[in-house]
């Protein structure tokens, strides 16, 4: 059957709306895939390996000790062994474990992963929603969904000082630090530039697959420091020096935060190039440079402060 010449517009118009409608829907499902995507993945294994093999080299000989004592008692089978570097994984595994069924898990200490300080108003205290403490006598592994990596740090980092603190939750304490000080310095985890800290900017840069801004700062410029965590933390060992420990171990979690906050400004978005007419970013050589670079610092910093932490908790 042929077609009148007067009928070829209206065929083009469908075309055109059909289109329109499918660029639409690939709009919409990219926006809730970012929305669905795991927002407190900081560093992917592989950097919380490195931060944990770091602070491993730091610890005294008793405080290392009591720490594979401790991990030893880890019976949740989260884990591929009891070592500090897959114990550093633990805390991401157990919120995701029931992020498929209940979820009460994931929903109860998923925000425990980070501060999101906001880019154009910031405010540590609004970003740990006032800094509310735990109600008397629960422990802080039960404490409430609506706290921050800064105040959780703190809490943990109480109940590893306190002796009185039974055995199982001392380990739970251990376990979240041994993710959660990472986290921290993970400097999309201490930002937001009303994009959840990263997910909603699509970037792409030479030699790497295009994905969220939140993910390249996750695990592609970690990537960039080699695949093995071993190797890659002996090659961050060599580079600190005495004067970078002395630094390193002052202040706390909340200076610690500012840190990580002034970093995601200044490297991860003010450094972003103008986006595309597609809405994504090129990240430039220099761009990734600087990101590398900064990635290795807080690295080795989480690494270093770590150590200081778990030496203060467990040495008496």
């Amino acid at each position: 059957m042929k077609y009148s010449p007067t009928r070829r517009p209206w065929r083009r118009a469908d075309a055109e709306a059909t289109e329109l409608l499918q660029r639409w829907v690939a709009v919409v499902i990219c926006w809730a895939l970012a929305a669905w995507a795991p927002r407190a993945q900081a560093w992917g294994d592989e950097g919380h390996q490195i931060v944990a093999l770091i602070a491993q080299h730091y610890l005294e000989a008793r405080v290392k000790l009591r720490v594979q004592e401790l991990l030893a008692t880890d019976d949740s089978g989260l884990v591929s062994d009891h070592s500090m570097a897959s114990e550093a994984t633990w805390a991401d595994r157990y919120r995701d474990a029931d992020r498929d069924g209940s979820r009460l898990q994931y929903e109860q200490t998923r925000q425990w992963h980070y501060v999101d300080i906001e880019l154009q108003a910031p405010s540590l205290d609004r970003a740990c929603f006032g800094h509310p403490g735990l109600p008397p006598a629960m422990p802080a592994s039960a404490g409430p969904a609506t706290a921050c990596v800064v105040d959780k740090i703190e809490q943990f980092g109480t109940e590893l000082r306190d002796p009185g603190t039974s055995p199982e939750e001392r380990r739970l304490a251990l376990q979240f630090l041994l993710h959660l000080v990472g986290d921290l310095h993970q400097p999309l985890h201490a930002c937001d530039d009303r994009d959840q800290g990263g997910n909603l900017k699509q970037v792409s840069a030479s030699g790497m697959r295009a994905g969220n801004l939140h993910h390249y700062w996750d695990m592609e410029f970690v990537r960039r420091l080699g695949e093995d965590p071993q190797a890659a933390s002996q090659r961050l060992l060599a580079r600190i020096s005495s004067s970078d420990i002395e630094a390193w171990r002052r202040g706390g979690p909340a200076d610690w935060a500012r840190e990580s906050f002034s970093i995601a400004r200044s490297v991860g978005y003010d450094a972003l190039p103008r986006a595309v007419e597609s809405g994504q970013y090129r990240l430039s050589a220099g761009y990734v440079r600087d990101a590398v670079d900064a990635v290795q610092l807080q690295l080795s910093r989480a690494g270093v402060r770590l150590a200081t932490m778990l030496n203060r908790g467990l040495r008496q």
